[in-house]
């Protein structure tokens, strides 16, 4: 399985109907025939790729850049869901398209597929790294007393939880078959809904109230707020994958417009919620400004800690399947493979431990990575393989002005994050 997306972001391939005996999944992701998926499960699968931890950071995207920030998450939205019809697009062009890797083959050739899989697989090692920093952030936030010393040395409350998870998540890797984790990964879906009736709950019922005012603009903070709104939305590896899952793909498009539709009204639903209660002293994950001694507070925060549990091998599935094809071709042993797994979850526990902001750090996978996958390769390999670049019209100015403006975001957006990376190390 070569392909995959993250918002969000999870996996949903082993979900899909077309995954079964009349439409069986070859080698990278391949689909033996037409697909036989529903209209309404695909709309389904849509909406759990697109929604992810991504929620738990828009208030402070909202925070950062003020309340006219909001127009960016629309613009964000809009230019995304257009790109994901020029995947499609691509796809009904070129039938030989099935995977994201195969559409940047498709356009610029081996170096095109061998750059596409970089940065999917960069990505998802990021937001695998993400889950175990949130994990670190709310267990330590709901139990500050716990850590441990090792030779001398005092490991804190949320290092431990890091540490924690990381071995409890590690058997989860070690399986071969995924579908029951992908089953409980459909939770993720059901997760947004409950975080965000949580959120209202605390405002409303629980004394926090909606009086905070904000500010208009913040324009240093545009870019962490673009890079975060942008981070939402880098769910298009999946969407070559859920387009030939469907039984009649003439409704793909209604499909997007109606997970696009439903998972921006949650985001911004979201943000402006957190704004209203904690305004500017918001904190990176929302979670972690919420009282632990509520009940909708606990729901919300155990809620959050369930699904990076859950969609954790789901995300590293595709790297670990992309480091065995190369390194234990034509000779795969279990207890090589097992290795490999190991010491990739162990990578991450050490990113975690050594990179415990997760605001800046999905705001550097929002700027570089998610923006290139989901706005400036599709648009740039639509525009290379229609031959749309060899024509003057309003459709490559479109194209153009997207590009441009993701190319905007990922300068100013991956500049901004390892700046402030980099002042928090040294703080």
């Amino acid at each position: 399985m070569d392909e995959t997306a993250e918002n969000s972001h999870s996996i949903d391939i082993p979900l899909l109907d077309g995954a079964n005996e009349s439409n069986e999944l070859k080698p990278e992701g391949h689909l033996s025939t037409l697909g036989c998926t529903s209209f309404w499960k695909t709309c389904f699968h849509g909406v759990n790729s697109l929604s992810g931890v991504g929620i738990l950071s828009v208030p402070y995207a909202l925070s950062s850049g003020g309340w006219l920030s909001l127009f960016l998450l629309l613009i964000i939205a809009c230019s995304t869901l257009y790109t994901g019809f020029l995947i499609q697009r691509c796809m009904d062009l070129e039938t030989t398209i099935r995977t994201f890797p195969d559409m940047g083959q498709r356009a610029f050739g081996a170096k095109g597929r061998t750059l596409v899989s970089i940065i999917m697989n960069a990505e998802l090692y990021l937001v695998a790294t993400g889950f175990l920093i949130i994990e670190g952030d709310n267990l330590s936030n709901l139990f500050p007393d716990v850590g441990f010393a090792i030779g001398g040395f005092n490991i804190g409350a949320r290092q431990s939880f890091v540490i924690m998870v990381g071995l409890i998540i590690l058997p989860t890797v070690w399986l071969n078959n995924m579908n029951i984790l992908s089953y409980v990964s459909a939770s993720g879906v059901v997760a947004s809904v409950v975080l965000l009736c949580s959120i209202l709950w605390t405002g409303a019922f629980d004394g926090i109230g909606f009086h905070e005012k904000g500010r208009l603009v913040g324009w240093s903070g545009i870019p962490t707020a673009a890079s975060l709104y942008a981070f939402c939305y880098c769910s298009h590896p999946v969407f070559p994958t859920l387009y030939t899952s469907m039984r009649n793909r003439r409704h793909f498009p209604k499909v997007l417009l109606l997970c696009f539709f439903f998972c921006t009204l949650t985001y911004a639903l979201m943000a402006i919620l957190g704004y209203l209660m904690f305004g500017s002293k918001v904190h990176s994950q929302i979670t972690l400004d919420l009282s632990t001694n509520k009940i909708s507070s606990k729901v919300a925060i155990y809620t959050t800690l369930v699904n990076p549990i859950a969609k954790y091998a789901l995300m590293v599935t595709p790297i670990v399947d992309a480091i065995e094809n190369r390194l234990l071709s034509g000779h795969k042993k279990r207890s090589d493979s097992l290795l490999i797994r190991t010491c990739l979850v162990f990578s991450t526990v050490i990113i975690a431990v050594a990179i415990p902001f997760f605001g800046q750090l999905m705001s550097l996978v929002g700027a570089f990575l998610s923006i290139t996958a989901s706005v400036i390769l599709p648009s740039l390999c639509f525009l290379k393989i229609s031959g749309t670049h060899q024509r003057f019209n309003l459709e490559l100015l479109i194209i153009t002005g997207i590009v441009l403006m993701g190319t905007a975001i990922m300068i100013t957006g991956t500049y901004t994050s390892l700046l402030e990376l980099i002042i928090n190390f040294a703080i």
